[in-house]
């Protein structure tokens, strides 16, 4: 996610500097590219072969690594557990994903690092999914390297709208390791739109389609006098592609009568299941052959197989539309993203549930790569950016706990990024001289229901009253969409900061989950929220009386005394209950009968504090 002013406002035009060699990565699930200008336009680079699309397979051997890319690949039959492909669906999951998932069938699973940095267990020895995704950009380096002649100076790399900070803080950690200067992390969505818009130059709404190998990106832009801004973003990190082979495999099983399929045989099967499926792309019917069983899949039967799977991704396009109050009616263009959109009832899906033919004229395959590299030609200082912006958005709300276990959202779901915001919070107990900070990610209202990703200490308060401190507690999200999070004191300017780095990222469909979660259960978030706000109002109101008694309990008279202790015992024992307006109503009536002995204590504190004082000397510190 990126904000990219490519110019000031105003300016003119940079003195052209030294050209440096950039580049735009695609590093994809199933294949990746590069991109970088020759002769003046960006184009994707081919290897010796012709090829564009360089394979993400890496094959390990007991000396390391054997293999990149195709030469890999065909070496995925042979010897599976050692062919490493659809890493990037590894990145930010915890060792327990890994090995609930059923895409992952043919490998073994080391601890590695510990349960937050699991690995693929190789003849190599362990290599984790970053591990691996740096070689694959170590092999796309190298290309570029050997066709230009130049070293790339820096890089965009393209990620998945939906990929959390864990996967973004991964993917950036794979470019470090194969020593790849990251300019710029940017979603694949917005990247594919930067080649659509400029080619175009038009105006108007645009979804962006982006179905790839293993992740589905769905993303509304908005193209407006030279400003490209995502109205809302959804999809699923963990379909795709693959899904749909998995499903033809599962077919080709139960056609063949096969009652289980052996780890190492998974390659070959899926292998025959991506053929059947691509074939379908441009024919009525496969031929298919697994295990002696020799058919065919025609384009109706993978319309029934494909159907759940279409299914999601029209669901998420629906919630988009839903998220930026629209309707299909106003979108301009749907531009298609990623191989997987070539298949017909994909297209079909899109075109019916958008009332338009979608846009495909830059090869799907391509154009995510193709506006990475427009963009790292500009960040990288080779080019002007021309009179457009680009503003992408924080995917989930991000927030802090509260007392009564309430989550305050300081930066809501849909922001533009990059983004900086302030919110002023204060203490709740009297001397209270530090601030457990806890950082969450979601939707709902209560800390349970969200997804806590830091937590972090602020001290050096200095002991005041409660509600006496201010504590301003600033979010930012950079243009990566990595998120970092401070706490300073206004009076002594204590601070602490946090980096979030979470150890591990969402399940599968978490996020689609929690956004399902915030709709369907909003009134009953509602009414856990107004709960909360109402105990922790007479929490504070009972702590505070309690305190007051102890110390000034002798101006009470016998009577007030009463009516205060029978308000708290019915406070207390309202508060045991799930009913918020009779809480409020209690709090109100002890906040009533104890109002005369507030003012007494008040005209007492102001008594002492002038006693001994004349006139004068007040009036010369007033002055």
């Amino acid at each position: 996610m990126s904000l990219l002013q490519i110019s000031e406002p105003g300016g003119g035009a940079a003195r052209q500097a030294i050209h440096r060699r950039a580049a735009g990565i695609d590093l994809g699930t199933t294949n990746s590219l590069i991109a970088t200008a020759v002769g003046g336009e960006v184009r994707t680079l081919a290897d010796a072969c012709g090829g564009h699309l360089l394979p993400s397979a890496v094959h390990y051997g007991a000396a390391g690594v054997l293999a990149v890319g195709a030469a890999a690949k065909a070496r995925a039959t042979a010897d599976p557990g050692n062919v490493i492909v659809s890493a990037k669906r590894a990145l930010g999951k915890s060792l327990g994903e890994l090995q609930a998932g059923g895409n992952f069938r043919p490998y073994r699973f080391d601890a590695g690092k510990g349960e937050a940095a699991p690995a693929f267990a190789t003849a190599a020895g362990p290599k984790d999914p970053v591990q691996v995704s740096a070689t694959i950009l170590s092999a796309l380096a190298r290309r570029c390297r050997e066709e230009t002649g130049e070293e790339l100076a820096g890089a965009v790399i393209t990620v998945p709208a939906y990929f959390n900070d864990a996967q973004r803080q991964q993917t950036r950690h794979a470019a470090e390791l194969a020593g790849v200067e990251v300019l710029r992390l940017l979603n694949e969505p917005t990247a594919a739109a930067v080649a659509y818009g400029l080619d175009r130059g038009e105006q108007g709404n645009i979804i962006v389609f982006d179905l790839g190998g293993g992740t589905f990106d769905v993303s509304l832009l908005s193209l407006r006098k030279g400003v490209f801004e995502v109205l809302a973003t959804g999809g699923d990190t963990a379909l795709g592609g693959d899904d749909f082979d998995q499903a033809v495999a599962d077919w080709l099983i139960a056609q063949s009568g096969a009652e289980a399929v052996a780890a190492p045989d998974w390659p070959a099967l899926l292998q025959v299941a991506n053929r059947a499926r691509e074939r379908l792309g441009d024919a009525d019917q496969a031929e298919v052959a697994w295990r002696g069983w020799r058919g065919a899949l025609d384009a109706a039967q993978f319309t029934e197989i494909a159907a759940p799977l279409v299914r999601r991704t029209i669901l998420s396009c629906r919630r988009v539309m839903r998220d930026a109050g629209m309707d299909t009616g106003a979108i301009d263009h749907v531009l298609l993203v990623g191989g997987a959109t070539r298949m017909p009832v994909i297209r079909g899906a899109v075109a019916k549930f958008f009332g338009r033919e979608p846009l495909a004229d830059i090869d799907p395959d391509r154009v995510v790569a193709m506006g990475a590299g427009i963009q790292a030609e500009v960040l990288i200082g080779n080019q002007p950016a021309g009179d457009f912006l680009l503003l992408d958005v924080n995917p989930l709300s991000l927030g802090v706990e509260t007392m009564g276990e309430l989550v305050e959202k300081i930066i809501r779901r849909n922001t533009a990024i990059p983004v900086a915001k302030s919110q002023e919070f204060t203490t709740f107990k009297d001397g209270q001289t530090a601030m457990a900070l806890h950082v969450v990610q979601g939707e709902r209202e209560l800390v349970g229901e969200c997804r806590s990703l830091a937590r972090f200490t602020l001290g050096g308060i200095p002991p005041m009253v409660a509600g006496a401190a201010k504590v301003k507690v600033t979010f930012q999200v950079d243009a990566d969409g990595l998120l970092s999070v401070s706490a300073e004191e206004a009076s002594t300017g204590s601070k602490a900061e946090v980096q979030v780095k979470p150890s591990f990222g969402l399940d599968s469909g978490q996020v689609e989950q929690m956004l399902r979660d915030s709709r369907d259960r909003a009134r009953d978030d509602m009414q856990a929220r107004a709960l909360g706000e109402a105990r922790l109002d007479a929490t504070r109101l009972m702590d505070a009386i309690s305190g007051a008694i102890e110390e000034d309990g002798e101006i009470l008279s016998a009577a007030e005394q009463g009516d205060i202790d029978q308000a708290l015992a019915e406070l207390r024992e309202a508060m045991e209950e799930d009913d918020s307006a009779r809480i409020e109503e209690l709090t109100r009536q002890l906040n009533q009968v104890s109002e005369a002995f507030a003012a007494r204590r008040m005209d007492l504190a102001a008594g002492a504090a002038l006693c001994g004082e004349s006139i004068d000397t007040l009036d010369r510190e007033a002055g």
